[in-house]
Order: structure tokens, then sequence, then C-alpha cells
């Protein structure tokens, strides 16, 4: 059995810090129905040095001492430390690479352009940085003799699949809750692989989260979904491990693609306890980008945050983000305005183009990104964001999950939207010389002669 931490964590009220619960309380607002947050004994962790703690976390990484060598649990004092090692749950996730768009950049005009690559983690989305924290939660709760029949989310993809993984590696039942034939075959198949229980439901996001909800207050169910704060203690590593990877230096601007809004408000919070313990001094500026057919946080911040109207989300590609009534929308809120942040948009044509311009020098984005990347060359063009400025922006999940967008693209079948960089696969017999003038052709076409 392992020793008791030297740290602790806490959920709190927003509206009300006299209000604190542990963290293996099953609650997930506060006596008003505002959201919680971990909070986490700030004194304690300052016995640390700032440079102690970088070297700490330097010297776990991807390194194979249980649970250390995973990007979020290299971290575990800042994360759960109250969770036994023998009941995290873990596919050694994070550390995903920064990848420097050097060509992509100069495209867009900059210097130095950088991708996150989330979507290189297990389930192929950043989805399992708050996952594998929510799920040991759950696993050390089980073994401390609470009764929590299974855990269960709403989602438009990525969640599910993040969800579906992690509980089957802890024998946990799972549930999850789909709008049906609004997400992509390889995100539906994942959960359904993973041995969850797969409910698709004749009604958006918005309308699963409403049933989830109902099962979590009313059949003593573990809700899994982001306004549970425990997940955001794992979402905010990516900003940590963003400077890390930079030898903890601060990028200038990081862009980050928005729908339920937990992301924006985790990627802060990661931020905040490297400010708050020394470890970094200068404050990047945020980015939220949203799809034009589903902004809330778009419209509030055209009237400056002071009015909040949830919408019915249209359809759009970026079928993830696809929330009109997003619940983490006050942290939100807060995190830009601490950050000096922006919220752009990307209408369904902008985001197609923006990921097929990108995928030509070498990337292959989900349409998220796509929102992401279209917000930063919008910014650029209007010279927010300077030539020689650091940006990162995040991707949030891999390309191959949204194939069938992809070859829609390229064979000019999108609806709505007229390709404008589509390279469909070129028919031809097998015969020498008909190959080698199409080849030739085609290298001068593109490239040249």
């Amino acid at each position: 059995m392992a020793n008791q931490p030297a740290y602790s964590a806490w959920f709190e009220s927003l509206a009300n810090p006299a209000e604190k619960h542990g963290l293996d309380e099953v609650i997930y607002t506060d006596a008003e129905g505002g959201l919680l947050q971990v909070r986490h004994d700030m004194d304690a962790l300052k016995q640390k040095s700032a440079d102690e703690w970088k070297q700490l976390f330097d010297d776990r990484s991807h390194r194979t001492k249980w649970p250390y060598g995973s990007g979020v649990w290299g971290k575990k004092e800042w994360v759960l430390p109250e969770v036994r090692d023998e009941n995290v749950v873990s596919m050694y996730e994070g550390h995903t690479n920064l990848f420097w768009a050097e060509r992509y950049g100069r495209e867009l005009g900059l210097d130095d352009l950088w991708l996150k690559l989330c979507g290189n983690t297990h389930t192929g989305s950043f989805k399992d940085l708050g996952m594998t924290v929510l799920v040991s939660m759950v696993n050390e709760m089980r073994a401390r003799g609470q009764e929590i029949r299974a855990v269960a989310c709403a989602s438009t993809g990525d969640t599910s699949a993040a969800l579906a993984a992690y509980a089957a590696a802890a024998a946990i039942p799972a549930m999850v809750f789909l709008p049906r034939g609004k997400i992509s075959t390889a995100q539906l198949i994942q959960p359904v692989a993973n041995g969850a229980i797969v409910f698709a439901l004749d009604t958006d996001f918005d309308g699963c989260m409403e049933i989830v909800k109902q099962v979590a207050e009313k059949d003593g169910i573990y809700l899994a979904n982001s306004m549970n704060s425990l997940r955001i203690e794992g979402q905010k590593t990516v900003g940590i491990e963003i400077v890390q990877q930079f030898d903890w230096e601060v990028p200038d601007w990081i862009v980050i693609p928005g729908g339920n809004l937990g992301n924006v408000s985790a990627l802060a919070k990661g931020l905040d306890m490297m400010l708050e313990l020394g470890l970094i001094t200068k404050k990047p500026r945020i980015v939220c980008a949203q799809a034009a057919e589903a902004n809330p946080l778009y419209r509030a911040y055209q009237t400056d945050f002071k009015v909040f109207e949830p919408i019915a989300a249209r359809q759009t590609l970026a079928s993830a983000i696809q929330i009109g009534n997003p619940v983490s929308y006050a942290k939100a809120v807060d995190a830009i305005e601490r950050y000096d942040g922006i919220v752009e948009q990307a209408t369904e044509s902008e985001l197609a183009e923006e990921c097929a311009r990108a995928d030509r020098t070498g990337l292959f984005n989900c349409p998220h990104t796509g929102v992401a990347l279209a917000a930063t060359r919008k910014l650029v063009e209007a010279g927010t964001i300077k030539k020689s400025d650091r940006v990162v922006v995040i991707s949030t999940a891999h390309g191959l999950k949204f194939t069938d967008f992809k070859v829609r693209y390229h064979e000019m079948t999108l609806d709505g939207i007229e390709s404008e960089n589509p390279n469909p696969a070129i028919d031809l017999p097998a015969d020498y010389d008909t190959v080698r003038d199409h080849m030739l052709r085609e290298i001068d076409r593109r490239f040249g002669s």
C-alpha cells in the first residue's frame, strides 16, 4: 500500500469558495447548481521550488516507472495526488509531439508555427488526457468500497471513445449516448469495439447531454462529461506540456478549438498553476476558435460577453464541437478575459479549405483543427498575430477519425462546399505510355518543369 501523499486536492464551488467537497464525493455542481472546480493545496506545492518541479517533470518524462511516464501522471502532484498508484488507469497518454509546421507557416505568413498533435494518443484525441484522471478516480473510489455501477457520457465522438477505452482497461461498465447519424463511423466504432453500451439517440449533443444528466441523477451512474471537473485536471496538462517542450519558454499564442469549452478553461488552469508556482512569468494569449454553425461563445464575444444565449447548433463538419449550450461557458469566459484572449469563428468552407491546405504540407488534420487553423489565418491576415510570433495550434484529434470528410472533400461531394484544392485519384488503364503521359503532365502542372 502506498504512503499517504503529501499533497491534497478537493472540489470547490466557483461561486462560493467556502463550499468544498472531497474528490471521492459523487457531485458535479455546487449548492446553487453552478460548476465546481478542483483546487489544490498550493502552499504544499510551493514547498518545492520552480526549478525542482521542472527537474522532476523532466526526469519522469517518457520513463516506464508506473505511472509517471504518462504525460498526465508525470505531473501527478498537480493533477490527482490522492489516487494510489495502483489505481491509476493510464495508457501513457500525453507527450504528443509538437510539429513545426515550417512549410505551412510560411504559406500563412508565420515564421514560428507549431501544431500540438493531441490526436497522436491512444484513442486519437485530447480527451484521453481528461479521461485517464476521471476513470482513475472512479477506480480509486471503487477500490475504497464505494458503489458505482457504471460511468456514462454524452458525446459527439471523441469523449465516448476515451471513456470506453479507459473504462474497459479498468473493467468498469461504460455507457455512451451519441446523436444518431451525426458522428463519423470511425468515432462510432471505437466505443462499440471497446465494449461500451452504446445508445444512438434521435437528437443532437445537447439532447444527449440532458439524458445522461438524468441518468446520473436518478440511477446512480457516474457522469463523465466535462461538467465533471476531474476531466479538467488531465486536460490542463496540455498547456504545461507545451511549455515544457519549449524548454519552459511560453509561446506568444495558443489557438484551440472550442465546443463544450472545457478545453479552454483547462488550458488556462495549467498555465495558472505554472504562473503561481513560478515555473513561468509570461502569459500567452489564448484564441478560442468556433465553427460558425455552432458559435455561442463567438456571439457572446461580440458583445464583450455581456449577452450569452444558447443556440440550436447547426450541422457542421466539425462535429465534435457542434454544441449550442456549452457547459463550461463561464469558465471559458474567465480564461479568455484573463489571458487577453480572442474568440474567432470559421465557416464550413473555411475549415474545409484550411484542412486541405495544411494537409498538402504534410499534416493530416481533423475538421476541428481546420477551425483553429482558419481562425489563425484570419488573425494573421488582420495583423493581430505578427509574423515573428510563436504560435501553437492545438490539434484536438487525429485526421484518421474523419476520413469520410476528407474523401468527400477530394471527391468534391461535400454538401455546400466547392473544393478549391481537391486531389482525387486518377483512374487509368494499366498501360505504361498512358501512365507516363499523365505522370509527366501532373508533375509539370503541380510543381513546374
